[in-house]
């Protein structure tokens, strides 16, 4: 998992992809967070992604750094601790002019069964399990 967040952390922008009853959906994010030991993601109750992560758990996001990218999949799964929320507006206070912990609206998701794929053109797949 350690690799995973210093890849995403390094590509600053990930492209987070969620359902839409039958269609694909895909945005960029930039928020990743270890808290407890788990990979935490970040966004708000009022928008799209929130709603389809609820109807539909199972995500894949990708990033691409100096010619690799990394997929990931799994499921993402609400944490509805203001310990969790508040640990990832800490460890992005650029948010906390948006966001806050008791806001009613912030929204943190932890991974779960994550699959991780790191890719290039020069070398084999290597997929790790967290």
């Amino acid at each position: 998992m350690e690799r995973v967040v210093k890849f995403l952390k390094e590509a600053e922008t990930y492209y987070l992809a969620t359902v839409d009853k039958d269609q694909p959906r895909v945005r960029p994010f930039g928020t990743v967070n270890v808290f407890n030991g788990k990979l935490y993601i970040q966004t708000g109750k009022v928008k799209d992604v929130s709603k389809q992560i609820h109807a539909n758990p199972k995500f894949e996001l990708c990033a691409f750094k100096n010619g690799e990218w990394l997929r990931v999949s799994g499921k993402l799964k609400e944490d509805d601790s203001r310990e969790a929320r508040q640990a990832m507006l800490d460890a992005y206070p650029s948010l906390q002019g948006m966001y806050s912990a008791d806001d009613g609206n912030t929204e943190v998701f932890f991974i779960e069964d994550a699959v991780a794929t790191f890719s290039s053109f020069t070398k084999a797949p290597e997929t790790v399990k967290f």
